[in-house]
């Protein structure tokens, strides 16, 4: 039995204990020590007869609030990096939840319902089933009664921290999840459908229908694509690199088809729809409707200072005239006259939406990048001519640089 890293080719882990040791070192490596994350895989292959013919991709939980020196836009980081892979028809998802917490707030469920609502390659798995209070279990839960799946739920007893300490392994550890199963009034009749053991047969047999389920429509995939470029090379059969009009027509047929492709990714229409992970409009939209209340909500609020500032601006411009004794209250402030001053309205409201400049000026930013790199996704057609490529995003890149500064006129 041994492990390989990819980063460290040739050499063979043959102490699981140095692979853990890797795994931390490389991870530090790669973002650094501050519980930051990156999109760049580690890839372990392990060798050994007690293991699967199995690939796993062990992504982050999802986090709500920074720790340490995360960035504040943590929660978009690691939701971005679940969206790269989950969003893969070809893999299964393990929506991983604990069982000592409502299931109704659980992240993984929730994002894998939004990329598998007919929940069709999602299974449920159930931690910490022996750190519930006394009294409760999650039966109902593993007997996919409350909230159910079409493939259903498995529960694990994974090795607590104290056993990691204690060197526990992993035999002794699967001993004691056996045990538990066992043992437990509300689980011993389902204990041979729970555990770690039972996962890795499930997920054996399941992905390999799920691939036998797929093949059909890869195959008919890539037939479509023969077909297609079977008939580009007829085209070119007769195609004389010398006839003017045939040049001219070609530059104009992938001029039209750049801007057909960058319309759809912009208004997400056509055919040929991402699957993989969000772009074009889609990302542009995430930026109004996620990023830009994100940046807007992160912006300092001080309600006890914003009534000091009205009731300031509305004694001044009064200055030393004479007011009746009318006095009218608004919230909490009482006003002088019988109608607020618009001269102080006009400077509250000038001063709160200065304010908003910045967070608007980030969100014109993060379109722009966006916009630009629809653009060169949309290039890579052209990528047999790269001066006609290199060109076309010249072009398009400073007609968006040209609107890009209006833009930021018309927010400032």
């Amino acid at each position: 039995e041994y492990g390989e890293f990819l980063h460290c080719k040739g050499k063979k882990f043959t102490d699981f204990e140095e692979v853990r040791l890797e795994i931390e070192a490389e991870t530090d490596r790669v973002t650094g020590s501050n519980k930051g994350i990156s999109p760049v895989p580690i890839n372990l292959r392990v060798y050994s007869p007690h293991v699967l013919n199995l690939t796993l991709v062990d992504l982050p939980g999802m986090t709500k609030v920074p720790v340490g020196d995360q960035p504040p836009d943590i929660e978009f980081q690691i939701r971005d990096m679940l969206m790269q892979f989950v969003t893969k028809e070809n893999c299964l998802i393990l929506a991983v939840s604990p069982a000592n917490s409502d299931l109704a707030n659980s992240d993984a469920l929730k994002i894998a319902k939004e990329v598998d609502p007919q929940g069709q390659r999602t299974i449920g798995v159930i931690t910490k089933l022996d750190l519930m209070d006394e009294g409760t279990d999650a039966r109902d839960v593993l007997e996919n009664k409350l909230l159910p799946l079409r493939r259903g739920y498995i529960g694990v007893v994974n090795r607590s921290q104290k056993d990691i300490d204690g060197k526990k392994d992993i035999q002794a550890a699967l001993a004691a999840e056996r045990k538990f199963f066992l043992s437990h009034p509300a689980y011993r009749h389902m204990a041979d459908r729970m555990g770690t053991p039972y996962l890795q047969k499930v997920l054996n047999q399941q992905l390999t229908n799920h691939i036998r389920d797929t093949l059909p429509g890869l195959r008919n995939k890539l037939q479509s694509q023969l077909l297609s470029i079977e008939k580009e090379v007829e085209e070119y059969k007769n195609f004389r690199p010398d006839d003017p009009a045939r040049k001219t027509k070609a530059l104009l047929q992938m001029v039209q088809q750049f801007a057909v492709d960058f319309e759809k990714r912009i208004e997400g229409s056509g055919d040929q729809i991402d699957t993989y992970e969000l772009s074009g409009g889609a990302r542009i939209n995430r930026i109004f409707h996620e990023r830009f209340p994100f940046e807007l909500v992160k912006m300092e609020f001080d309600e006890k200072e914003l009534r000091r500032e009205i009731s300031y601006a509305i004694k001044n411009i009064h200055g030393i005239r004479h007011v009746s004794r009318t006095r009218q209250t608004i919230g909490c402030i009482a006003l002088t006259g019988l109608f607020t001053p618009d001269m102080a309205f006009e400077t509250i409201v000038k001063k709160q939406v200065k304010k908003i400049k910045e967070p608007c000026l980030k969100c014109v930013d993060m379109v722009i990048s966006e916009l630009i790199n629809t653009v060169r996704q949309c290039t890579k057609k052209l990528s047999q001519y790269p001066h006609l490529r290199e060109e076309m995003e010249r072009i398009v890149t400073t007609h968006i640089r040209e609107r890009e500064g209006r833009t930021k006129d018309q927010v400032g």
